[in-house]
């Protein structure tokens, strides 16, 4: 049996910027964080699975999703003590979760699920779908992502998490947004 993550224990107030792809998770979290004066977590999954695209051109496979939940959390991990008071994730367990359960016919595994209750965050930011799908070595799934947008929804549902959902083709409408919610929520 797989060892459960641990998230080192502080008073910083995680954010988790969550969604399908293709919806500015990665522009917003490093916005935020910059606005914020404060640290980031990058997506691990996006480094690991370039990686492993570049090296092998293989993709994600479910042997990969363990390894992409403890990455996640390390990268975590090493950020949260120079942050101040806030720290932006860029997607967390979650997105794990709901990406295996739509990729794999509903399987997901036990772990992964025992894990995301486990593990604590303040507060999700999920972003629709209302921005244009842009393609990469990564990115799969043109035409289903309303169908991931509802998984995202339903595991940030399914936990019983405070979440919000930011919508609007326009960056500094999606941004601003962001800001006054979290001011409001933290």
């Amino acid at each position: 049996m797989e060892k459960d993550i641990t998230q080192n224990e502080s008073s910083i107030k995680k954010v988790v910027i969550c969604g399908p792809e293709s919806t500015g998770k990665s522009t917003l979290t490093q916005k935020l964080a910059s606005y914020f004066k404060t640290n980031y977590v990058s997506e691990y999954a996006r480094d690991y699975l370039q990686s492993k695209w570049d090296d092998k051109k293989e993709v994600c496979d479910k042997d990969d999703l363990i390894k992409i939940a403890r990455g996640q959390v390390e990268r975590e991990n090493a950020n949260i003590f120079n942050s101040n008071k806030l720290i932006f994730c860029d997607t967390n367990i979650l997105t794990t979760i709901a990406w295996s359960k739509t990729h794999y016919d509903g399987f997901c595994d036990p772990w992964l699920v025992r894990q995301s209750k486990l593990l604590k965050y303040d507060y999700y930011l999920i972003l629709n779908i209302d921005t244009p799908w842009i393609k990469d070595d990564l990115r799969d799934r043109p035409y289903e992502r309303l169908e991931m947008f509802k998984a995202h929804k339903l595991e940030l549902d399914t936990l019983n998490v405070r979440f919000d959902i930011i919508t609007g083709q326009n960056f500094n409408k999606r941004f601003n947004t962001a800001v006054d919610l979290i001011n409001k929520n933290l």
